[in-house]
């Protein structure tokens, strides 16, 4: 089975997202077809990029990459849980991917995002950042539009919602077995 991390990229008190990731997450179990790992960043306590050296070179002079290193590298593919943060990734987000670079290097990724506009310019600015650590994203994502898919600022995920998020999940599952296929040479 494929392991899959659920990454929840903001670190923000009271944020929307947790609960977004968790729904994400039950849903995905639900579906028995892969390992899901739910991986909060708020969780892995990192600083501002702190390593000396290019995380290409795999020599970490820090626990805290180094603990990082061990949650990302056994993981096949991910879904990238993301809020818009003044038209792009939340900080928090960048600097965890920022810190590493094997350990992300021909997997898939998803994206579930949330704000005012669904979250689509995160995503956009995500598939950027996702071309150069060498991580194939999927074409099919969830947006959440934080004024109409929150009721009472609580998520109300809707049969059209699990739908896209099926299809986010069957996508990321297919492209996370042809890039084990393609890391085991």
């Amino acid at each position: 089975m494929l392991k899959v991390g659920i990454i929840l990229g903001s670190t923000r008190p009271n944020r929307v997202g947790e609960e977004v990731a968790r729904w994400v997450h039950q849903h995905a179990q639900q579906r028995g077809d892969a390992e899901y790992a739910l991986i909060d960043i708020r969780d892995q306590n990192l600083p501002l990029l702190d390593e000396p050296k290019p995380p290409a070179m795999g020599r970490y002079a820090h626990d805290h990459t180094r603990s990082w290193s061990q949650v990302i590298q056994p993981l096949d593919a991910f879904v990238f849980v993301t809020a818009e943060y003044n038209h792009g990734i939340p900080a928090a987000l960048k600097n965890a991917i920022d810190f590493l670079w094997s350990e992300w290097n021909e997997k898939a990724a998803g994206f579930v995002s949330y704000g005012s506009a669904g979250g689509v310019r995160s995503v956009e600015a995500l598939r950027l950042v996702m071309a150069e650590i060498r991580i194939a994203d999927v074409r099919s994502q969830l947006l959440l539009n934080t004024g109409t898919d929150f009721k009472g600022g609580k998520l109300e995920p809707t049969d059209r919602h699990r739908k896209q998020l099926d299809k986010v999940l069957d996508d990321v599952l297919a492209w996370g077995e042809a890039m084990r296929t393609l890391r085991r040479g």
